[in-house]
């Protein structure tokens, strides 16, 4: 029973569960503190779903460092 109600209503149960949260962080600490805690939340869902999909590293640290010595050559 558990199972259907969660496959049916399990996105809709998650965002009640995530607004209650940020109500409740609302209540205590204010607005803006809120909305740092949901940007925090948000970078850290999107490394993770970078991590799940494996899509290989967030910055591409061969092609930055290419770039910066052909930028700057002192920096090499």
């Amino acid at each position: 029973m558990w199972k259907s109600l969660w496959e049916a209503y399990g996105g809709r149960a998650s965002g009640i569960a995530a607004g209650l949260f940020f109500g409740i962080i609302y209540l205590i600490s204010g607005f803006w503190d809120m909305l740092f805690v949901a940007l925090l939340v948000g970078i850290g869902f999107w490394f993770g779903k970078a991590r799940d999909e494996q899509r290989g590293p967030l910055l591409p640290w061969d092609r930055l460092t290419d770039w910066m010595t052909d930028r700057w050559p002192w920096s090499r």
